[in-house]
């Protein structure tokens, strides 16, 4: 290849680490030294002829492109940056020092390979931004978008996926996808996962850009912690130009152990989160929570002028069953209960247990009271039934009290207070049915 005359001589760019480029105005190589190679992947003839911005990652063309415009005005461009795709796939940060020769019709740049300087780079802004994460999300899903922003400034991660697995039965679940791998997933992320997770060792499946096209090009990686193997990462190239190396493998390993960490920590607030606002035995939101969501739910039948309504609910002869069948058996029975429960109402509405055998069924937006008798009648129903525990078949139906706001009271201590009346009134009766409050809030306020 003839070197333009207006370039030193040949020996002196042969000696050169950083490669000479010259570029026509329609964009083609002209000429590349001998340094092209070991930049670029290709020989210095492989490039001259072909369009610059064949090479350039298609994230960073319409800037380079700017760029080259701005060179090709008279603006100088000493220390411009931008990414290339080597000849093996492998994607390379250049630093360009550019100028335009008006004389020659060509741009004559400097390229300097910093790859190692970005990833160092990168790799420092990674382990910052990934703490800032794990404190600053407000759940997993939070924090893995953020993951997937810092994972996608390392390496191609278009498609990026999170698999989990459960603590309690072992089995994975998809915790986070993105957008583009939902409507268009390149492989099965659980299939996957399995034998990476199972293994708590790296796979990289990347074969070169010559190989079959249809070939789909993946990196995954455990996310390893204290416990064990908790889950995968797993990055998927839409480009088939494109193929993950061993570089790209220690950085998403790099990445996984400080993601595991901070799962972990969302993990460990989930469940303290859980603990406060939420009665371990059955899974129903406590005292706690049942206050937050009255109180909301108050608001807005306040503002919307709406009606809502506070059931009271106690277990008929559950001091029985536990002193004749245990406690084991007694709390089985309350899991039963709370199960019957919630496919009694809405899934707007609140069932919470206060403790014991005692539960509060919240209803929002109802219009009469007919309408919170007919919910009360089928709870009644549904809690007469027997359950079958084992050896035993017991039977618990409640007695109900029922509240209403406005017309029983307008906070929740006087509707709690007058539920609990009438939830004794039907107990009064011999138990298995409900009763409506019958004191008007007015009386309640006092003269």
């Amino acid at each position: 290849m003839k070197k333009p005359p207006y370039l030193p001589s040949s020996n002196v760019i042969d000696l050169l680490l950083d490669a000479i480029c010259v570029v026509d105005r329609e964009g083609h190589f002209v000429f590349v030294s001998a340094a092209g190679e070991h930049i670029f992947g290709y020989t210095p003839e492989e490039l001259v002829g072909r369009p610059m911005i064949d090479l350039v990652l298609p994230e960073d063309r319409a800037m380079t492109l700017q760029t080259a415009a701005e060179v090709m005005a008279g603006i100088s461009k000493p220390h411009f940056e931008n990414r290339y795709v080597r000849k093996d796939g492998r994607i390379i940060h250049i630093m360009w020092s550019a100028r335009w020769s008006e004389e020659e019709q060509v741009r004559i740049a400097v390229a300097r390979d910093i790859t190692e300087r970005k990833r160092s780079e990168s790799m420092l802004a990674a382990a910052y931004a990934l703490s800032e994460a794990a404190h600053s999300a407000e759940d997993l899903r939070g924090l893995f978008q953020q993951v997937h922003r810092i994972v996608g400034d390392l390496l191609p991660a278009s498609h990026f996926t999170v698999v989990l697995r459960d603590e309690q039965s072992a089995e994975l679940s998809v915790a986070y996808q993105s957008p583009q791998e939902a409507a268009s997933p390149q492989a099965d992320p659980l299939a996957l996962s399995t034998p990476l997770i199972r293994s708590g060792q790296p796979l990289l499946h990347s074969p070169k850009p010559a190989g079959d096209g249809a070939t789909p090009r993946w990196l995954g990686v455990p996310l390893n912690s204290r416990k064990g193997t908790i889950g995968a990462l797993i990055v998927q190239s839409h480009d088939q130009a494109l193929h993950y190396g061993e570089r790209d493998k220690e950085l998403l390993q790099y990445v996984s152990t400080q993601v595991a960490a901070a799962v972990e920590h969302q993990q460990m607030l989930g469940r303290l989160q859980f603990m406060a606002q939420y009665d371990q035995l059955t899974r129903l939101p406590n005292r706690t929570l049942l206050h937050d969501r009255v109180q909301l739910a108050l608001a807005r039948a306040h503002r919307d002028r709406a009606q809502l309504a506070l059931l009271f609910l106690d277990l008929d002869g559950f001091k029985q069953v536990n002193d004749s069948c245990g406690h084991a058996i007694g709390d089985r029975l309350l899991q039963r209960v709370a199960e019957r429960l919630q496919h009694c109402v809405r899934e707007t509405d609140t069932i919470a247990r206060l403790g014991g055998d005692e539960f509060v069924v919240l209803l929002e937006d109802i219009h009469s009271p007919e309408q919170v008798a007919t919910v009360a009648e089928k709870i009644r129903q549904a809690l007469g039934r027997p359950f079958d525990l084992g050896p035993h078949a017991l039977c618990v139906p409640p007695s109900i009290g029922v509240a209403l706001y406005p017309q029983h009271g307008g906070d929740m201590q006087q509707l709690l207070q007058q539920a609990d009346s009438a939830m004794y009134q039907a107990k009064k009766r011999g138990g298995n049915a409900f009763h409506i409050a019958s004191t008007p809030a007015a009386a309640l306020a006092g003269p």
